[in-house]
């Protein structure tokens, strides 16, 4: 999927960056509005500009789009998700499938992304996984699994043959915590979206507080030879 943009964007990139062996600095390079490639030798990194919109309460999303479903991630970004989609292909991932509910369940796959989150607290940088800001709500322990690129779905409309096909996860499924089958990033197993038996919760006290900046990074895990 995302061929094309694929092409264009490592033409772009490749073009942009010329890495010294030498290089102190990691090299970045603006994929879209809100997100960014970062290459540090030989690893990758996308980063996110997002802000916190919800501090507590049961989730769905870590990451969601601006104007969709705020009421249930923590963060929210004005991104295309269908750029991130190109980010992370850029970023070395490799897109999987999105959960299978029927005929029966078949968990979301890809390639494994470790999420990060980065912010200021008293003048510090922080940086700690994004896991540490969710939590079982009936065992009270952090999110122990990475999430998978599992990359969405491109919906063509029969009524208007003649448009672009549009990518759901810009419905707001970003950054999963329950799964969806339009999600762009989800957990890899079974967590239910069902309002009345959502899995995780937010962990208020280790969230910044309601508006603050916060960089979602997403580091694609390269599987060991």
């Amino acid at each position: 999927m995302l061929n094309g943009l694929q092409l264009t964007a490592l033409l772009l990139v490749g073009a942009a960056i010329s890495v010294s062996p030498l290089h102190a600095q990691p090299k970045k390079v603006e994929i879209s509005k809100n997100i960014t490639l970062e290459v540090d030798g030989a690893t990758r990194r996308v980063l996110v500009n997002t802000t916190v919109c919800l501090r507590q309460g049961q989730l769905e999303q870590l990451l969601t789009r601006k104007r969709t479903k705020e009421h249930e991630a923590i963060l929210v970004a004005d991104i295309d998700a269908r750029e991130l989609h190109k980010a992370l292909l850029l970023a070395g991932a490799e897109p999987g499938s999105p959960v299978k509910f029927q005929p029966k369940f078949v968990a979301p796959s890809g390639t494994a992304v470790k999420v990060s989150v980065e912010y200021k607290a008293n003048g510090k940088t922080i940086r700690r996984p994004a896991q540490d800001w969710l939590r079982n709500i009936k065992t009270q322990k952090p999110l122990e699994a990475d999430w998978v690129f599992a990359g969405s779905r491109l919906f063509k409309d029969p009524m208007n043959p003649n448009a672009a096909p549009y990518y759901l996860a810009n419905d707001g499924d970003i950054v999963c915590i329950a799964n969806f089958d339009t999600a762009l990033l989800d957990v890899p197993f079974v967590s239910t979206m069902d309002n009345d038996h959502l899995t995780f919760e937010a962990n208020t006290d280790l969230i910044p507080p309601l508006e603050a900046s916060v960089t979602l990074i997403l580091e694609p895990v390269r599987a060991k030879k």
